[in-house]
C-alpha cells in the first residue's frame, strides 16, 4: 500500500482559470483511488490549507505529485506561500521534515542540503506554460537551450531535495495557451501514470474544459 498525496498549485488569478491544471489533478485522484492499492489525499491551494494537517500529509506521503501552472517563470504566489509556510512549520526533530541544512561548523563549506528527513520518499512535477517547447530547446531562442529543470524550475528541484525527496519525473506541458493538443497531452500523462504506477485507469474520458 503506498500514500499518494497531490496537490494542485493553481489559484485564481486575472484571466486564470485553472482548467488543464484542474483536469490533470482530477485525473491523478482517479487514477489512484480506482484501486486498493493506494491511499490517496489531496490538497488544493484555491480551496485553502491547514499548515499543521499540510506538514502531516508530507510525513504520511510516500508520493507526492505536484500540479502547477507556470506564472511569470514560478510557481502561482499562493502555492509559493504554501510551501513557505509548510515547510517552515515542518522544522524540527519534533515535526520531521528537516533538522538543518546539514551543515556543520567545523567545515561549512560542505554538506549544504543534506539535513532533510524526508528521505525514500518521491515526487512527481507536471508544469504547464505557456512557451512553446522551442523557447527552451532552439538555439538563440528565449530561455537559451536551458531546459525547465535547470532553469526556471531548479530553485523547485533544490527544495524537494533539501527535503531528502527524489525527483521521480518531471513533465512539461508546454504552449497550453494558444496551441496545445490538449487531448493528446492528457493522454500522454494518463501513460505515465499506468507505466509508472501500474495501474489501469478507470474508461472516464478527461478532457480539459
Amino acid at each position: 500500500m503506498q500514500n499518494i498525496l497531490i496537490i494542485n498549485g493553481w489559484h485564481s488569478f486575472a484571466a486564470s482559470q485553472g482548467r488543464f491544471n484542474k483536469s490533470l489533478f482530477d485525473l491523478t485522484k482517479a487514477h489512484f483511488e480506482s484501486t486498493n492499492d493506494y491511499l490517496v489525499r489531496t490538497t488544493e491551494i484555491e480551496k485553502g490549507y491547514n499548515v499543521e494537517e499540510e506538514v502531516t500529509k508530507y510525513l504520511w506521503a510516500d508520493t507526492i505529485i505536484y500540479h502547477t501552472p507556470i506564472w511569470w517563470f514560478y510557481l502561482p504566489f499562493k502555492f509559493k506561500q504554501y510551501l513557505d509556510e509548510v515547510l517552515t512549520a515542518g522544522y524540527g526533530e519534533d515535526k520531521g521534515m528537516w533538522i538543518s541544512d546539514g551543515r556543520n561548523q567545523k567545515n561549512p563549506e560542505i554538506n549544504y542540503g543534506t539535513g532533510g528527513l524526508l528521505h525514500g520518499k518521491n515526487y512527481v512535477l507536471t508544469t504547464s506554460w505557456n512557451a512553446p517547447e522551442g523557447a527552451f530547446s532552439l538555439p538563440d531562442e528565449f530561455f537559451k537551450e536551458i531546459s525547465v529543470d535547470n532553469g526556471p524550475m531548479s530553485g523547485f528541484h533544490g527544495m524537494n531535495r533539501y527535503l531528502g525527496l527524489e525527483l521521480l519525473k518531471s513533465l512539461k506541458f508546454y504552449d497550453v495557451e494558444k496551441n496545445a493538443d490538449i487531448k493528446a497531452q492528457l493522454r500522454s500523462y494518463k501513460e505515465f501514470l499506468n507505466k509508472k504506477f501500474k495501474v489501469r485507469l478507470t474508461s472516464l474520458d478527461y478532457e480539459a474544459h
